[in-house]
């Protein structure tokens, strides 16, 4: 230590002041003291030496480590401190762990690490006035550029030249200043977030505090004040000079310098390197990792078991423990037995020996003879009873375990259930259940303090067995005859007591003792330890189990003991209090933990009399810690000037499972001198002892913990798989045979036989003994002169790749790392999780509450560099969570398993994540080699030799089917209207319904076309059009729009319908509108008087230049006027509308329809759905584009039948609108679209019978189609069928439709009733198949059984039109596939769109999509590409003409896919596996950034559980898809974009993201 550059060796200080800097040093490594006042009374301390200092050579001063304290400064670096050399500040480690992780930090250059973006809560600024100035970072400057920059106080700029200026900060570990550093927090305890720039280190004040004003950086800064008044009242200020992302584009955005900032990180090579894959064609193949041929092989000869020295013989050992009890208890009943304190330190009561006996046979008679149900007695001898005593009862405790042993009753000691909810209480529950515990016994106090139901009596306990609790308070019991005794048989096998124990996984399981192990344990613990009779113990341990049990309350009765049991409360308030009691009572031995030699330390300052010389052993109970080291050496170095003897430190290893292990004894009882090893880290991970001597970074140093017990034998063995002795220079499980240890885990025979009835074998397979061996979970190996070491526990073990970690090693150096106060009480919980085959490790830590975000950040980032550097190995997921959130263990340390299960649950809460799955996972499969590209010909060979059919399939021929209606004559919508007004004028086409359900306006035949001469007339006069030109209808959805629409065809003009902009939210939706009025070339808009006063507004002027409007005509009042003659287009292959619409990846074009196309889309959809004009049907879409727009403005006056209209818009004041409509007019067939599913599914679940009491009844319905250009979403439609059959919709009504936009209608299921049906010619049901997901990213379609792993519903899209051919071809050759292949979806029809109308006319992009050939095969028919991928399968049913069914599934749109590790996946299986990852997701959106994978969460809870989602959507995308997540982005409800079919637009939501628009809760960058 004497090598730390030390300021002050050249002067020797007095011993007081050493010692009273190193308390300081301590108190401020625990956070007992602020930095200021460190400074302050170290400044004191020193005032007399300074001169004597300042005198020494200047030589001695140069190094700029060491300025003179006159300097020292809040914002002084630590390492500048003096370091006294006996000083220890470490919590629980040695000195050379902490060195190693300083010099492993420093050997990092810093990574820059993008830090996450977290939102400031409301509840943060809401006064700005009073709360500590927030962390404000700068904007994202380039830290390897710019120098950090000096701080204006008398601080000089400390810079090493050799380390980077930020990791010249890192390794000081310094904060700013203490004002600037610290954030405010709001009630629940969550740090403010600082607003993010990543890695930027610059504070700025906003008001008067300290100045700490940064130079250098001002002109790069934006300030971003907190607004109290709004939620997102952080104004976007963006930093003021440009990025350049990867493709040298300049990005003015934060977000995009971050992801570039990661992109950085991520190119750096990994370690490990992956290995060569062999690679299948289909299976993706997880990496196995294969043995290094470089690791560390065990090299030992085989080792020999150990035999402890045998039990000595002669001794007058009483016969049992009651036997012993009531020797003492009759002999000398004044005999003090023990004495239990206050919180204040102060002796409350002693039990005598004689007050034991007589209140244990007290409690033994009321047990056996008072307690009666049903006259039954309630207890028989055997049967097991919970002992419920609190920590600071220790008497009656005591009173009662003696008590159920004298009644042979089998005492199950618990812990106090403090609420209904507490850690791991279930499980106790369920341990008891087992054991068949029916009655618990407790003090008045306690019974008290537990929770109440409402009747008065104790609570049940959530997976608790009913109980019947008796207080056993003196008052309670009942005094036994003087002519009874116990009959208590208190030898052989049977249960004397059951311990339990929780594992790794959170299971509770109860450890039975036997009477037999139970006298042995206390001999051997005797013998062992050295007890004579009368001696005084101090106790701080838990006197319930383990140790604190077998010496304190045990032991200590079988030698007459005094006990001194101090309560964990007490050490709370005073530390020292234990010491202060041997002090007091001149114990000669004391139990403790290593944790209270470290309380000690802290709290000893100013205890000048205490005087440890009567001990002579102080037992360590948990030696076998790898920081117990620590703790002993450090505690030696202060109390050794307080009478403590070096050789009193007895350090012992102990197991649930076998009892006391070993112990190191004082060399007066024959121990040999205490050891400690080197060992090197790298090999404990191969599980082999390498006695390390030249790397001093990554090494373990243990202490022994002393010899096998008397009697027993010791051995160690391989960890995993046989028993096989281990090698001398090998680590594995310390097993131990003897009579002292547990029998077997209450009820649970099968691990009970692993676990208690182990028989090692020689390599050669000779078993050692002829005794059974039990495991004790200890790992470790026996040293020189026979003592045992210890490095590590099974339940902390966890295996990545090949290589074991243990997590208290994890935790030991996570502490070590400066600085050390940023750990609340050194609260840390290690575990690991499995995510794809492997172990995860995951690091969660409770920050102290005053850490800055930018602290935390970087406690973070040098926590991986320091875990990297010494255990080589990567942490997947590190948390930190506020102060005391983490599930507490009985005695106030970690519940592992709880904070594990509450991981998993996403119930953690963290406030800060950092996730590093680039670096951890290394098993993932080989990226997809694409194969060089096979030509079509050779598939279609390929298909025909595996006996694949080629995909095609097609409606019914047109040809065949008899159609007797006049309407086929005309191929002119405007003919077929005029044609109805003439012979059926008064026949009702369209009913418009409004949010009341009240018809607003209707139309017949002959009023549909008057409204429309009306509209041909005022376009031809008043806006003077001429035949040909385009006109925009900008109309709500209703009967004018329809009017408006034949209006156009009257006169030749060619209609365009647009969705008029929202008046609330012009801003994003008006120019959307302005587009397709330009990009159509529309020379009039004809829309109401309202919209065209919202057109011409000051509103619409902010967004849009509305002077460059063409001509706004509105429709309200023009006058009655006919046209002379209505138009007739020279050819059915004239353009008869365009129709506009922008695609879910954000894209606006406009497609043309043809009069010929046009009328046959409605001749087939006619015939598809059997429409007459008898018929009436429900629509509830939007009717601007595709097959809503055919639905609502053209198929009714095609077919003749009643279209009842319902604008989705509607629904938003009155949810079930539609379903009241479909119900009050008898709808066979409905039409509506997902959003609407939804919002009936979601707003209406609960309310079917309210529904039903108004008289909604739906078994009217045959079809209700799903309208949609997407795959089916069969989870939706399945609730909706579920939750609307109560309202008689019949089971198999929903359907899906598929359409886009080369072809509005490619599938419709039709009704199965009607005209066809009769003749028995109605389709078939939709069928649904299971296919692999792992095979679609392949692009091929392989079927599974359902539920099988990886199996994805798919639903057949409907049945394919009429007139209509399907093929799926391959997206690159273009080539013919067969069934077993995902390919583009092409399409041939009569009623296909006749090309893209755009601005330019791109004639290539119309030639491919519109008149694709294929290359191989049929090459003469012209195809539309789709652009959707989907496959073809012939399914078992058959269709009318009696073939067998061709059903077409489409699976998504291509140019959504996304292509990552060369395998394409669909944006839906991502998000659907996303959504499962917990209940608060709301929605979620996935996109790729420059091969990134983003995901976007919508969080449906509180802000505070927002982090909760990181690593649950990180574990779920890397278990179901194999692939790594990016980016996760937490944002609110309603964030993620959807178009009006229901649609998510994910291409908006990356450009928002991009734009950093999203104003996101959280954003977390995995590394």
């Amino acid at each position: 230590m004497a090598d730390r550059g030390c300021p002050l060796e050249p002067v020797p200080l007095p011993a007081e002041v050493r010692e009273s800097l190193a308390e300081l040093e301590l108190e401020l490594s625990e956070g007992d003291i602020t930095q200021k006042g460190y400074e302050k009374k170290r400044a004191k301390l020193l005032a007399r030496y300074i001169p004597l200092i300042q005198g020494v050579d200047p030589s001695l001063q140069a190094e700029p480590r060491t300025p003179g304290p006159s300097q020292t400064s809040a914002a002084a670096p630590k390492q500048q401190k003096p370091r006294p050399t006996n000083s220890r500040d470490e919590r629980f480690r040695s000195d050379v762990h902490t060195e190693a992780v300083q010099a492993a930090l420093a050997k990092y250059k810093e990574r820059k690490v993008p830090l996450p973006s977290k939102r400031r809560s409301v509840l943060v600024h809401s006064s700005v006035e009073t709360c500590t100035p927030p962390d404000t970072s700068s904007a994202s400057e380039d830290e390897g550029s710019l120098q950090r920059p000096g701080r204006l106080t008398s601080t000089p700029l400390q810079s090493h030249s050799s380390v980077e200026p930020w990791l010249d900060r890192v390794i000081q570990g310094s904060s700013t200043s203490s004002s600037a550093s610290s954030t405010s927090s709001h009630p629940g305890g969550r740090p403010a977030a600082a607003l993010a720039g990543p890695m930027a280190h610059a504070h700025i004040d906003l008001h008067s505090a300290p100045p700490d004003v940064t130079t250098g950086l001002a002109e790069y800064m934006h300030c971003e004040r907190p607004q109290p008044s709004s939620v997102r009242g952080i104004p976007r200020g963006c930093s003021g000079h440009l990025l350049d992302t990867a493709g040298g584009v300049p990005v003015n955005s934060r977000v995009s310098s971050k992801i570039q900032q990661l992109l950085n990180t991520l190119k750096r090579p990994k370690r490990p390197p992956l290995k060569e894959f062999f690679v299948d064609d289909v299976e993706e193949l997880l990496e196995v990792q294969q043995p290094d041929p470089n690791q560390p092989k065990p090299e030992g000869s085989q080792m020999v078991v150990l035999k402890g020295e045998p039990l000595a013989v002669g001794t007058p050992w009483l016969p049992s423990l009651l036997a012993a009890l009531q020797q003492w208890g009759t002999m000398q009943p004044k005999a003090p037995c023990l004495t239990a304190l206050d919180t204040t330190g102060k002796a409350i009561y002693t039990l005598t020996y004689g007050k034991l006996w007589s209140r244990s046979l007290k409690l033994a008679y009321t047990l056996l003879n008072k307690l009666t149900s049903k006259n039954e007695p309630l207890l028989t001898p055997g049967d097991r009873v919970a002992l419920v005593f609190p920590n600071s009862d220790p008497v009656m405790f005591m009173v009662a375990f003696y008590g159920c042993l004298l009644a042979e009753l089998v005492p199950v000691p618990i812990e106090v259930p403090l609420t209904k909810k507490d850690a791991g209480s279930q499980q106790i529950g369920f341990l008891l259940g087992s054991c068949g515990v029916t009655l618990a016994l407790t003090t008045d106090a306690c019974q008290k303090g537990l929770p109440k139901a409402q009747t008065g009596e104790v609570a049940t306990f959530k997976g608790w067995p009913p109980l019947t609790w008796l207080v056993i308070d003196g008052k309670h019991l009942t005094k036994p005859p003087k002519d009874w005794h116990p009959l208590a048989l208190d030898e052989g096998a049977r249960t004397a007591y059951i311990e339990y124990k929780t594992s790794k996984e959170g299971s509770t399981v109860g450890i039975t003792v036997s009477h037999a192990s139970l006298l042995a344990q206390c001999r051997a613990l005797t013998q062992a330890c050295g007890y004579s009779e009368a001696e005084t113990l101090t106790n701080v341990l838990d006197f319930k189990r383990d140790a604190g049990l077998w010496h304190g309350v045990l032991t200590s009765v079988m030698n007459k003991m005094h006990v001194i049991s101090i309560p964990y409360a007490l050490m709370k308030v005073n530390p020292l209090s234990w010491i202060q009691k041997v002090c007091l009572y001149k114990a000669q031995t004391a139990l403790v933990k290593s944790r209270d030699m470290h309380w000690s330390l802290l709290a000893q300052r100013g205890q000048r009399d205490v005087s440890l010389s009567s001990l002579r052993m102080l037992i360590v109970a948990d030696g076998a810690n790898p920081w117990s080291i620590s703790s002993c050496d450090a505690f030696l170095n202060v109390f050794q000037s307080r009478g403590l003897r070096p050789e009193v430190i007895c350090p012992c290893a102990s197991s649930p499972e076998a009892l006391t292990v070993a112990i190191r004894r004082p060399p007066d009882l024959g121990g040999p001198p205490p050891r400690k090893a080197v060992l090197s880290m790298n090999g404990l991970s191969y599980g082999v002892i390498r006695v390390d001597t030249e790397e001093k970074l990554s090494v373990l140093t243990v202490q022994d913990v002393g010899q096998a017990m008397p009697g027993a034998k010791v051995c160690v063995v391989k960890v995993d798989g046989v028993p096989y002795l281990c090698k001398t220079d090998e680590v594995g499980e310390i097993c131990v045979e003897s009579s002292a240890t547990g029998t077997a885990y209450y009820g649970l025979l099968g691990i009970t036989k692993n676990i208690f009835e182990t028989v090692p074998l020689t390599a050669e397979g000779a078993p050692v003994s002829d005794r059974p061996f039990t495991r004790t979970g200890l790992l470790g190996f026996i040293g020189p002169d026979n003592l045992v070491f210890v490095v590590g526990k099974l339940d902390g073990l966890m295996v990545v790749g090949v290589r074991r970690h243990n997590a208290d090693d994890i935790v030991a150096t996570a502490l070590a790392v400066e600085p050390m106060k940023f750990v609340y009480r050194g609260r840390i919980a290690v575990f690991s999780v499995t995510v794809l085959h492997d172990d995860r490790i995951v690091l969660v830590a409770e920050q102290r509450p005053d850490a800055s975000e930018e602290d935390s950040f970087q406690w973070m980032s040098r926590v991986l560099q320091a875990i990297d550097s010494i255990h080589q190995v990567g942490v997947y997921c590190l948390a930190l969570v506020p102060a005391n959130t983490l599930p507490k263990a009985p005695l106030g340390g970690v519940h592992i398993s709880e904070a594990k299960q509450r991981f998993l649950e996403g119930m953690l809460h963290p406030c800060n994540v950092l996730m590093c799955p680039h670096t951890c996972v290394t098993n993932l499969p080989k990226p997809r080699q694409k194969q060089p590209e096979v030509g079509p010909a050779s598939m279609i060979v390929g298909n025909l030799v595996a006996g694949k059919r080629i995909a095609q399939a097609s409606g019914r021929e047109l040809a065949h089917l008899e159609d007797s209606d006049q309407a086929r004559k005309f191929l002119f919508l405007p003919d077929v209207l005029q044609w109805r007004a003439h012979t059926t004028p008064d026949h009702p086409l369209f009913l418009l319904l409004n949010a009341k359900g009240t018809v607003t306006s209707t139309a017949t035949c002959v009023q549909l076309h008057r409204k429309a001469e009306r509209v041909a007339a005022a376009l031809m006069e008043k806006a003077r059009l001429s035949i040909g030109d385009h006109v925009a209808l900008v109309y709500p959805p209703g009967v004018d729009l329809i009017a408006a629409f034949y209006g156009c065809l009257y006169c030749g003009c060619v209609p365009v319908t647009v969705r008029p902009p929202h008046p609330q939210n012009l801003a994003t939706t008006l120019p959307t509108v302005k587009m397709i009025v330009e990009v159509s070339k529309s020379v009039c808009v004809l829309t109401t008087q309202a919209i065209m006063r919202l057109l011409k507004s000051k509103e619409a002027a902010a967004t849009v230049d509305i002077k460059t409007w063409p001509t706004i005509l509105d429709t309200d009042d023009i006058p009655k006027k006919k046209v002379a003659n209505v138009y007739r287009p020279p050819s059915p292959d004239v353009l008869a509308y365009l129709d506009f619409s922008v695609s879910t990846t954000g894209i606006l074009a406009g497609v043309k329809m043809s009069h010929a196309a046009t009328s046959a889309l409605c001749r087939s959809i006619k015939l598809q759905c059997e429409l007459y004009p008898s018929r009436q049907i429900a629509i509830c879409l939007d009717p601007y584009c595709g097959l809503g727009f055919a639905l609502w403005c053209l198929c009714s006056v095609y077919s003749g039948h009643q279209s009842v209209l319902v604008p989705p818009l509607e629904l938003e004041s009155n949810v079930s609108l539609w379903l009241s409509a479909v119900s009050q007019y008898k709808a066979r067939v409905t039409f509506c679209s997902y959003s609407v599913m939804e919002m009936c599914t979601k707003g209406l679940g609960a309310q079917t019978g309210v529904l039903r009491m108004k008289g909604v009844n739906l078994s009217c319905v045959r079809t209700c189609m799903v309208v949609a250009e997407e795959r089916p979403r069969i989870a939706l439609t399945q609730s909706f069928s579920k939750l609307f059959k109560d309202l008689g919709l019949p089971a198999r009504a929903v359907s899906t439709t598929f359409g886009c936009r080369v072809n509005v209608a490619i599938c419709l299921q039709p009704n199965r009733l009607g005209k066809l049906a009769e003749q028995g010619t109605a389709g078939p049901d939709p069928t649904t198949v299971y296919v692999d997901m792992r095979a679609l990213r392949y692009d091929r379609v392989r079927l599974v059984e359902r539920g099988s792993p990886h199996s994805l519903p798919l639903t057949e899209s409907g049945k394919i039109l009429p007139g209509v051919k399907v093929i799926i071809a391959h997206t690159e050759t273009k080539g013919p596939l067969g069934d077993s292949h995902l390919g583009e979806i092409w399409v041939s029809s009569p009623h296909n769109a006749t090309g893209y109308y755009t601005v330019h006319g791109e004639e290539a992009l119309h030639a491919d999509h519109f008149s694709a050939r294929l290359s191989f095969g049929d090459t003469q028919t012209i195809w539309a590409r789709t652009g959707y991928l989907g496959f073809l399968r012939r399914t078992e049913l058959t269709d009318a003409s009696g073939e067998r069914h061709d059903a077409l599934y489409v699976v998504g749109s291509l140019d959504e896919t996304l292509e990552l590790r060369g395998m394409r996946y669909h944006p839906i299986d991502i998000e659907t596996s996303v959504i499962r990852a917990h209940r608060s997701i709301a929605e979620c959106a996935v996109f790729t950034w420059t091969n990134l994978l983003v995901v976007v969460v919508e969080l449906d809870g509180l802000e505070q559980d927002a982090l909760d989602l990181v690593a649950l959507v990180t574990n779920v995308v890397l278990e179901e898809h194999h692939l790594v997540v990016g980016v996760v982005v937490i944002v609110d409800p309603g964030v993620i974009p959807i178009n009006s079919r229901g649609e998510k637009q994910r291409m908006h939501l990356r450009d928002g993201f991009l734009a950093d628009q999203l104003d996101p809760i959280y954003v977390a960058y995995n590394m």
